[in-house]
């Protein structure tokens, strides 16, 4: 049990110098706003997992939620870097167009820095500002002009750039950019007239969508109706984003708590489609047999059948994903299936590794560091002084 100590107040004060409101905060957070409103207000103690998520979010260790009066340190979550939050609000005239080649080099070569360096966040956020100002300015400069294939291929580039930056705002906490970029890579594709960026961005807007309180059901809808889109396009690349777009309604299904209609999803839907395109990144969507396993793993996590989760799991090798992001999110579920399970030890190592294959993703996960708060209260002896560096690291302490 934690301590009667005014926590509410110390959230409430962060929260509003975040300039968040109280449902932004609830939604990143898993929780009601409701009952972030009663925790603010004094009414309700949080338990020790969800404040871990809140300070996660607030950017603060746990210990000043908790009432300590050292030193803050640096932000844990940054919530973006600000360079690239104000590259994405400035409005950016027309400008000299740069070169439709170019430009798709550049973005592709962030996607691929997005995908695969286990410091992605501060290598993108080098490469991000610059890139949405030529890129925005291409497309605007190119309004006018007689050249409609040079056009449609900046609407293109500019698609691909806003899924990009759709991920990388809802990782860092700004749900509220993530939908701006989320629609406007659905514009930019339709504007372009490509419907498999079409669809891309409405997978994009999909997962959007399943971080949104209460709109579980608006992802399922917009992944369904974008992939009955898609099935009169016989294509490999459209095959691929119908499985992405079924992966999208699973998710939905899980966390709505129908287990049993997302494993039915699985076996009908996405397993025959991804025996069709075998192993794919068709629009970074990491479709193809390995990531719909995961998928499984994840029903059976949030189902909380921890046993079941760890023995497909053990028929996984996700090591050769061409995301180090899926690589992350897997490991994660593994090492909560093990927490399920209060294999404490499993916990930590699995913890461990994947600070070493992600460590700005670990820092910036909610569910990563609940898991070490959660560990550093039942953790044995033998296992504290790792737990505690870790937690030392993540700034929890």
């Amino acid at each position: 049990m934690l301590p009667k100590i005014p926590v509410g107040e110390r959230v409430r004060d962060r929260r509003r110098r975040l300039g968040r409101t109280q449902a932004v905060l609830a939604g990143l957070c898993g929780i009601t706003t409701d009952y972030l409103s009663q925790i603010e207000r004094g009414l309700k103690t949080p338990s020790g997992d969800v404040l871990a998520r809140l300070a996660a979010e607030l950017q603060v260790p746990v210990g000043t939620l908790l009432g300590d009066t050292g030193p803050e340190h640096a932000p844990a979550t940054p919530s973006g870097s600000s360079r690239v939050v104000q590259a994405l609000l400035q409005r950016h005239g027309a400008c000299h167009p740069v070169p439709p080649g170019e430009l798709r080099a550049r973005v592709e070569h962030a996607w691929k820095v997005w995908q695969t360096s286990p410091r992605r966040f501060t290598e993108a956020e080098a490469l991000l500002p610059d890139l949405i100002r030529d890129v925005e300015g291409t497309v605007r400069a190119l309004r006018a002009s007689n050249d409609a294939t040079a056009r449609r291929e900046a609407l293109r580039i500019a698609a691909d750039l806003y899924g990009l930056l759709r991920s990388y705002y809802r990782r860092t906490g700004r749900p509220d950019l993530s939908l701006m970029v989320a629609d406007r890579a659905l514009r930019a594709a339709e504007d372009a007239d490509d419907p498999l960026r079409v669809g891309a961005a409405r997978w994009n807007l999909g997962h959007v969508l399943l971080a949104q309180p209460g709109s579980k059901q608006d992802a399922a809808d917009v992944a369904m109706d974008a992939s009955h889109d898609l099935a009169a396009l016989d294509m490999p690349a459209a095959t691929a984003l119908r499985g992405a777009l079924e992966l999208v309604a699973v998710v939905a299904q899980a966390r709505a708590r129908r287990p049993w209609a997302a494993r039915e999803r699985l076996a009908a839907a996405a397993v025959p489609l991804a025996r069709r395109t075998g192993e794919s990144n068709v629009h970074w969507t990491v479709f193809g047999p390995t990531n719909v396993m995961l998928h499984a793993v994840n029903v059976e996590m949030t189902d909380g059948d921890a046993t079941e989760g760890l023995r497909l799991a053990d028929r996984i090798d996700a090591t050769q994903l061409p995301s180090r992001e899926r690589q992350f999110t897997f490991g994660l579920e593994v090492a909560r299936c093990y927490d399920l399970r209060r294999d404490d030890a499993a916990v930590l190592v699995h913890l461990l590794e994947l600070e070493q294959l992600a460590p700005e993703d670990l820092q910036r996960s909610p569910l990563g560091r609940e898991l070490v708060t959660s560990l550093l209260g039942r953790v044995r002896p033998t296992y504290r002084p790792q737990a505690t560096g870790l937690a030392q690291r993540l700034q929890l302490l």
